[in-house]
């Protein structure tokens, strides 16, 4: 593991590193903030996704999380948003291949070999900051776009990881829209049963945990009515009463414009559960 980047923010330190993923075979990279309160113990951690195109830059240079992150004493990481590397499957467009991981487990060739997303966020990402970084047990994790698939999917996929989930903008339902129709085709082959198992509106009907979900959504986002669709996820929690929580914002879009406006919100409702 290798820090390639260090910068003094809001008394803390805002950091990217490098390392060898043994589960994507690759080489990755990921933004850590360690705020202030980090230098006298161990901090909660808090674990964001990034959307469609992005890098772990997008969140740290755009969002304004540190400010947050160093009053609530939250430490946050920032993964990559897929596997790189000149041997890593690619394809043309936006919304399949690098920086479109989709934050699942692919089972297909030629994307089987490296894109094992899930798996990355969930074991080894965190079992490397752990043993490197001065952390406590607690996490929660949040996303954007694709990364709010991934923040939802992951956390009801895995009860008791997380302390608490939130998302702005998520593709709720992948398999119902042309984005996720695309990638879990791709990664995952022609069986829709299999995509099921991360999408998040099928989820929530058979979760064993209430964990209750946070979505901000922009009114004027010019992808909401193709493809996020937060209402197919409200009908499904209400249908089992899994608590959640829908904010539409009047006039704002799917930028991190949107995204900067409210991480605070945010970031104080994430270290509540990571400290009660």
């Amino acid at each position: 593991m290798e820090r390639v980047e260090s910068y003094a923010s809001f008394g803390g330190t805002q950091e990217v590193w490098k390392h060898r993923s043994e589960v994507l075979d690759c080489e990755m990279k990921f933004a850590v903030y360690l705020p202030p309160a980090a230098a006298e113990g161990p901090c909660p951690v808090l674990y964001w996704l990034s959307g469609l195109t992005c890098t772990e830059q997008n969140f740290i240079t755009k969002a304004g999380a540190q400010r947050y992150a160093a009053e609530e004493g939250v430490i946050i990481v920032a993964p990559d948003t897929s596997p790189r590397g000149e041997d890593v499957a690619d394809a043309e467009g936006y919304d399949l291949g690098k920086g479109a991981g989709f934050y699942v487990n692919a089972t297909r060739e030629p994307w089987a070999a490296h894109y094992q997303m899930h798996d990355y966020v969930v074991d080894e990402l965190p079992a490397l900051i752990e043993a490197n970084f001065p952390v406590s047990e607690k996490r929660a994790i949040f996303g954007h776009s694709m990364g709010g698939h991934g923040a939802l999917v992951l956390a009801l996929r895995n009860p008791g990881r997380y302390a608490s989930v939130s998302a702005f903008s998520p593709i709720v339902a992948p398999t119902q829209v042309p984005w996720g129709e695309k990638a879990l085709g791709a990664y995952l082959g022609d069986d829709r049963e299999a995509w099921k198992a991360w999408d998040a509106t099928e989820l929530v009907a058979t979760a064993t945990e209430r964990l209750p979900l946070l979505i901000d959504q922009g009114d004027s986002d010019q992808f909401l009515a193709e493809q996020l669709q937060p209402e197919r996820l409200v009908g499904a929690c209400e249908e089992v009463g899994h608590p959640i929580e829908l904010r539409m914002q009047p006039g704002y879009d799917h930028s991190y414009y949107f995204i900067a406006s409210f991480i605070g919100d945010h970031i104080r409702h994430h270290a509540r559960a990571l400290k009660g």
